[in-house]
Order: C-alpha cells, then sequence, then structure tokens
C-alpha cells in the first residue's frame, strides 16, 4: 500500500505517528511511504524583496526542519519513507499529491498549526477531505 503521511510537527503529527507506529497489522514497514510537508508561500511583496533564490532556501530549510525528525523516528521502527516539500495551501497541496501520486491512503493529525479557526476539524483536514480522491486516515 501506497501511504502519503502528511506532517506540520504538530502534536497532531506526533499522535499519526504513534499510531501508525504502534498499528503493525495495518501499517507493515513493507507499505511505501512518503512523507509531506507543505510551506504557506511567502506574502509576494517579502519574497519579491528578498529573492527567489532566499524564499527558496527558506522553504526548504523549514520544510527540513519538519520532516528531518519524522525521518529519523520512521527509520528507528524500520520505515525508509520518501519525503516531499511543497509551498502552498497546505490542504490543496496534499490532496493533489495524493492524486498525482496514486496513494492508497493519506494518513494525518485531525489538527495542526493552522487549526486556530475550525474548533471540530482542522481547517487543513476539513480541505484535504473534501478535495482528496483517496481514503483519509485522520488521527485525534
Amino acid at each position: 500500500m501506497k501511504i502519503l503521511l502528511a506532517v506540520d510537527g504538530s502534536s497532531y503529527t506526533k499522535k499519526m505517528l504513534a499510531y501508525l507506529t504502534t498499528h503493525d497489522e495495518t501499517f507493515s514497514a513493507e507499505n511505501s511511504y512518503t512523507l509531506i510537508a507543505v510551506q504557506a508561500p511567502l506574502p509576494p511583496r517579502a519574497r519579491a524583496a528578498v529573492g527567489a533564490e532566499i524564499a527558496n532556501s527558506y522553504y526548504a530549510e523549514e520544510g527540513e526542519k519538519i520532516t528531518a525528525p519524522v525521518v529519523k523516528f520512521l527509520q528507528r521502527h524500520g520505515i525508509e519513507p520518501k519525503v516531499i516539500h511543497k509551498v502552498g495551501a497546505p490542504g490543496e497541496q496534499i490532496a493533489k499529491a495524493a492524486t498525482s501520486g496514486k496513494f492508497d491512503l493519506v494518513m494525518m493529525g485531525s489538527h495542526g498549526h493552522s487549526a486556530l479557526g475550525n474548533l471540530v476539524l482542522g481547517s487543513v483536514a476539513t480541505q484535504v477531505l473534501a478535495q482528496c480522491k483517496a481514503p483519509v486516515l485522520l488521527v485525534r
């Protein structure tokens, strides 16, 4: 099974990873795992002021800060994930990656860093559910 793990470094990402690594019967190391971390784009004026090279470096560094600890954690559990870094609206980018990569399952925390505006379910999770054609497993 191809599984896309949406990560943002929040406590819900940690809960999702704990769930994944404690349910070996479903999520074995024989599955194919890909991490996706999506950075919100810089405002156009800020991007123009710093230049494309510095902005792209910033995106890469921020993405690496999120995914590096997750990669280490998964490797300790016998999982060697692939990593995708994207820039844009997180819900939209996760759904697009799930469709274009033909993933069998998208797994993510029910809330993340941008969940302040939505009390029942995080706004990114709501967008992924609305736009994604693959099944989505939300971990609370």
